[in-house]
């Protein structure tokens, strides 16, 4: 499985501006036509490119191997399609010109409302309204993210996550500080944070990349949306965080990071993790990607979801996608979107997803066995399987995003290190968000 580390958020956004232009120049080509009457019995080949390392490339396979010997008929030829999940949204672009792309693969989710424009995915909303798919055990992000412009879906959820309040109880012991609940307020939480700080000894309450990457704007986004705001326009062609709510977020950052002194500011977005596995830092909001280095340093510490507003506890969520592409042929679309569902069924979802130590994709894997399996490994996955439920809104997936994310991202980093005011660097950053919407 490819690493769902925090560094990664900024390498998929980025990856996203290399096949714009592609794609969109590529959106009007033809090919071929296929069987246009459906024979579930014919001989069918399919492409899937995974965009995995070897250790999950191998897990697909033997779940593919698994699929064929269920249907004979269909040969499913199955490999990571490039050198990195970053590589494959160019591969793509020049597969599409080339007539040679396949019928499945992995996308990061900020990729899809280009895949849906580049005019070659499959449409498979009928089908997956069909009672028995359950497409409801998905999150609502990773529901929106399958359906980035809400007129087709594309593809299933791949890989779900979200991020939650993990907190060092050693520190918090320390300080004399009460655990935190799953019904505090960020008034709650800042109070904590400000408890925990220990300037003498270098301890900090909260943690906050100023990086300018996206991990620096994807921890924004649960302050925007719990105030009430929203990234975007509703036709989604301008930014809408200069707002009232965007204000009120970013203030409250500020004051905590300038005022209170509580917050370590990451320039690297890898440091604030260290020091929180060290006992050096009371409180960050991470994903399950953090619990394995937390265990290898036998951090003591606990989980639970964000803080809340007025009773919301929303969390950002960063779903990817398997895609299905449009051959022209109804037969390989069959069989396309049949493998795809096999392969997000629990049964199979618990070998790849939850034996990594991912987030299960449906609701109902989280009292199976193999889950609570991983549980034990790493305690606190099941709070933030639970947080799914408050992954409601899906991170923008339009092609401008990139830069929404860089001109936002540096916003908030300037401010938290006391440069600028709220106000101006929230003006300045939507006018370089429309910018980069516009020009996409």
């Amino acid at each position: 499985m490819r690493s769902r580390n925090h560094t990664r958020w900024a390498t998929r956004v980025g990856a996203m501006a290399l096949g714009v232009a592609v794609v969109a120049a590529l959106a009007g080509c033809g090919g071929q036509q296929g069987a246009t009457k459906l024979d579930t019995k014919a001989n069918v080949s399919l492409t899937m490119w995974t965009g995995q390392d070897s250790g999950a490339e191998k897990l697909i396979e033997k779940l593919a191997a698994k699929f064929e010997k269920l249907h004979p008929n269909v040969s499913l030829n199955v490999s990571p399609g490039a050198s990195s999940t970053e590589d494959l949204l160019q591969k793509l672009s020049a597969s599409f010109a080339g007539g040679n792309y396949p019928d499945v693969s992995y996308a990061f989710g900020s990729w899809a409302s280009e895949l849906e424009s580049s005019g070659r995915t499959l449409d498979i909303t009928d089908k997956v309204a069909d009672p028995s798919v359950k497409w409801s055990e998905f999150t609502e992000a990773a529901q929106q993210t399958a359906r980035p412009t809400g007129k087709k879906t594309i593809g299933f959820p791949a890989v779900v996550d979200n991020i939650s309040l993990l907190y060092n109880k050693t520190v918090f012991d320390n300080a004399g500080v009460a655990y935190p609940t799953d019904d505090w307020t960020w008034d709650d939480f800042r109070a904590a944070a400000k408890q925990l700080t220990d300037p003498a000894k270098k301890i900090y309450g909260y943690a906050y990349s100023v990086s300018g990457s996206e991990d620096t704007t994807w921890q924004f986004w649960p302050h925007l949306w719990q105030n009430g705001g929203s990234i975007l326009s509703e036709d989604g062609t301008k930014s809408a965080f200069d707002s009232e709510a965007g204000k009120k977020s970013l203030t409250f950052l500020r004051d905590m990071a300038v005022n209170d002194k509580s917050v370590y500011l990451d320039q690297t977005d890898t440091k604030y993790g260290q020091l929180f596995t060290s006992n050096a830092i009371g409180m960050i909001t991470s994903g399950p990607w953090q619990l394995y280095d937390l265990g290898v340093g036998k951090t003591k510490y606990g989980v639970t979801i964000l803080p809340g507003t007025d009773g919301k506890h929303t969390t950002v969520s960063g779903p990817d996608i398997w895609a299905l592409f449009d051959h022209k042929d109804v037969n390989r679309a069959h069989w396309a979107y049949e493998w795809v569902k096999f392969l997000t069924d629990p049964a199979q979802d618990e070998q790849f997803n939850v034996g990594y130590g991912n987030l299960p994709l449906r609701a109902s894997e989280v009292n199976s066995a193999a889950f609570k399996k991983k549980v034990a490994e790493n305690p606190g996955l099941e709070i933030m399987a639970q947080n799914s439920k408050n992954a409601t809104i899906a991170r923008p997936t339009v092609a401008g995003y990139n830069g929404l994310s860089a001109a936002i991202g540096d916003a908030i980093s300037q401010v938290l290190q006391g440069k600028g005011t709220v106000d101006d660097a929230l003006k300045t950053a939507a006018a370089k968000a429309d910018k980069a919407l516009k020009d996409k």
